[in-house]
Order: C-alpha cells, then structure tokens, then sequence
C-alpha cells in the first residue's frame, strides 16, 4: 500500500532561488516507510558482509573528492538556449534525487540509533554521502544563477509511504542504475573530452562508486530477507520494481533527449546501454531479471516513451484542464498497455544461474 503526507502549498520563490518543477509520476520523490519494522530486520545471514561494507563506509573514500576547483571559477554565461535549460533541468532533478535519499537514509539512522546500532550507522554514512552529492550539484546551479532551497522543499514535497521491503527494492536499483547512468557519461567523456562543456563530469568516476557502494549496502539488506528473493511472490516484485525503474529511465531520458545529445550520446543507445547493464547487475540480487533480449522488449519501452512525448506536449498546450485530460486518456492508456505486456515477458531465472551470474 502505498499513502502520500500532503505538505503544506508552495510559496513564491525568492531571487535566484529555483522554483521546483512540478512533481509527476517521472520526478523523483521523497519516502517515508515503517521504522519499527526496518528496526526488526534479522540481519544475521549477512552480518560479515555488512561488517565490511561498514568499514569501507567509515574508511570514507571521497572525503576530499567533492571540493570544487579552479575549473568552475569562470562565467557560464556561453552555454544557452536548450542547452542551458536541459543542463539546469538535470542537475535539478538529481540534486533532488540525492536529496530525497539523504532524508529518507538520515530519518532512519535517527528512527533506528537505539535498536539496531549497525544499520543506523549504516544509514547515516550513507545520508553523508546524499548530503554531499546533493550540495555540489546544488552549488553547480549556482554557477549559472540560480539555487534550490532545499530546507523549503522538505516541506513543501509530498512524501509517500513504501513498505520497508520495497525500498530495499527501488534503492537497491536506484543506487545501481545511478552507478551505470554516471560510470557511462564519465567514459564516454574520458573519449570524447571535447563535449565535456561543464567540470562537474570529471568528478563521476568517483562520484559512482559512492552509488555503486550503498546499491552494495542494499543488495546484502535484500539478501539478508529470504522473503524478498525465495519466493515466488519476490519473483513477481523483482519484475515489477525492474520494469518500473527500467520505464521511468526510459521515459525520463528520452524526455531530456537535449541535454544527452550535449554530451555527444545518443540518449536511446545511452538508455539501452544503462537499462542493458542495471539488468545484468540485478542479477546478483535479485530471483529473476529482465529478458532485455527479447525482440518486444524496447521497442515497446520506446513506444511508451513516445507516448509519453505526446502526453507533454499535451501539459505544454494552452488548452483547458479537461480538454488536456481528454486527450491524455488514450496515450495513458498505451502505456500501461505496453508496460503490462513487457511485465509478462517471461524474465530469467538467476538463481538457477546463480553460479553463472556474477
């Protein structure tokens, strides 16, 4: 079951602050979920692993990674027009990204200090890193004037309510497809430095292993909960959270086709590629994975995301309200149609091919 916490309506924003997009099923969103049954979780089955992942936490890698230099000490003013407005678009929506792990991880560190010290340490050191990201993209849009008042969006979001086990779910892959969405632009640049118009790039490659670390954190969490991988209804939420995560991305990144295409990439051979790899990695973790290679596969996630173009288009139109309601019911519709029919594509054993996974 899923509830959303209404907050309180939104204000004018001040000078130079970013008034927030419109929140839609494609933003990123702000959690809450069940503490006490977080607090419960037996953890004894992965209890090595997590000791050690603890000690990498602790160890704290990219301490001095996140420190600006020389290179952002100049004026912006020379990227415009699209170019501008779709770089200010992505690092807003992955400030807010970060932002909204670094509540969600802080809130269970608080909620769990006094009765499960190892995952509220976990937890806090991962909110350290959220923290960090979400300051220096923050700070990135600084550079071209303007800046999100985060302490208002914490009020101002609407949170939503998800079962403890979907998180472990939806942040596991969140961390992972964060990891292979900023591995490949950091490779793609080392090759083509020419496109690297902004610093921020080069800071990726460690910027990653942060992702690829707390994605580690929740893969030993959902390992640790049989009930999340032996049985057959795990088979079913693995698809589902997949699908889900595979689809928004899909969406999102056709959607910002603009700002890829900056950077040199194709944003459809960037999404299979991130999409192809995120699959691959679940594997590790998760009872079934996606069966990316099946024919129907993206091309029925890229009709969605051309459904989706039409169903914004519609948004940007002048028309009524209802007019626009109207209008969105049979492309709506399409989608959910095509997701369905890639939900009973039948996906692939991994734990029959645990031995062969890796």
């Amino acid at each position: 079951m899923v509830n959303t916490l209404s907050q309180s309506a939104p204000k004018e924003p001040k000078q130079g602050i970013k008034a927030p997009s419109k929140e839609t099923v494609l933003t990123p969103r702000f959690y809450t979920t069940d503490f006490e049954k977080a607090a419960s979780l037996d953890l004894s089955a992965q209890d090595t692993e997590l000791q050690a992942m603890l000690a990498e936490m602790r160890a704290d890698y990219n301490r001095h990674h996140f420190v600006r230099d020389e290179a952002f000490a100049q004026s912006w003013e020379h990227i415009e027009a699209e170019a501008r407005q779709s770089f200010i678009e992505y690092l807003e929506r992955s400030c807010i990204s970060e932002f909204s792990g670094f509540l969600l991880f802080k809130e269970l560190s608080r909620k769990l200090k006094n009765r499960n010290p190892l995952l509220s340490e976990m937890f806090n050191l991962m909110a350290r890193d959220e923290a960090r990201h979400a300051g220096f993209l923050n700070k990135a849009m600084g550079d071209f004037k303007l800046s999100l008042d985060l302490a208002d969006i914490t009020k101002r979001r609407t949170y939503t309510f998800f079962p403890i086990e979907w998180v472990i779910y939806t942040v596991y892959l969140s961390e992972k497809i964060g990891y292979w969405r900023y591995i490949i632009i950091y490779r793609h640049l080392q090759k083509h430095p020419e496109n690297q118009f902004y610093p921020i790039f080069r800071y990726f490659e460690s910027w990653c292993q942060d992702e690829n670390r707390h994605g580690d954190i929740f893969k030993a969490l959902l390992r640790s909960q049989p009930q999340l991988w032996k049985t057959w209804k795990s088979r079913l939420w693995s698809r589902f959270f997949l699908l889900s995560v595979f689809a928004t991305h899909t969406l999102t990144v056709h959607e910002r086709a603009g700002f890829y295409h900056s950077l040199g990439l194709d944003a459809r051979e960037f999404d299979r590629q991130v999409v192809c790899e995120t699959n691959e990695t679940a594997g590790r973790a998760f009872p079934v994975m996606l069966n990316t290679e099946h024919p129907k596969f993206f091309s029925r996630l890229h009709r969605c995301s051309d459904y989706n173009l039409k169903l914004v288009e519609i948004d940007r139109s002048s028309q009524p309200k209802f007019v626009k309601l109207i209008r969105k019911i049979p492309f709506v519709t399409a989608i959910v149609w095509n997701l369905l029919l890639l939900y009973l594509i039948k996906p692939i054993d991994t734990e029959a091919l645990r031995g062969q996974v890796c």
